[in-house]
């Protein structure tokens, strides 16, 4: 993040504090996120966009180098073999500036996601 971004309030907010390459990228992510998961909410926790369903659904924030993506840890773990290509964690993503964002990866990330946290409502 920049440093006059500390506190963002709203995701609009969030990505104008980036130059505007950057803001393409976080723009691009915020609508295949919307598109892959329409009834989410949208919102700002742990300082970085947030989508919300049943409960946290995924985040995206945006670096000097990379756009983060944030599905969890079974997000990454159900699409590991795609993901072997970028730097990731147990449930995080890296994706290079540089590069084109993998976005058909990203929407079936969300969506898995989607059916991940409505099952998981279900049950209870």
């Amino acid at each position: 993040m920049t440093p006059d971004q500390s506190k963002p309030t709203t995701i609009d907010a969030y990505i104008a504090a980036f130059p505007k390459e950057t803001q393409v990228l976080l723009q691009a992510m915020r609508k295949t996120i919307g598109e892959a998961a329409p009834a989410a909410t949208e919102t700002i926790s742990y300082q970085i966009p947030t989508f919300k369903l049943k409960g946290n659904l995924v985040h995206f924030a945006g670096y000097q180098h990379h756009i983060g993506f944030y599905p969890g840890a079974a997000g990454i773990a159900a699409f590991a073999d795609e993901l072997t290509g970028y730097k990731h964690a147990k449930g995080s993503v890296q994706f290079p500036i540089d590069q084109a964002l993998p976005l058909e990866l990203v929407s079936r990330i969300v969506k898995f996601r989607v059916e991940q946290d409505l099952a998981k409502a279900a049950q209870k």
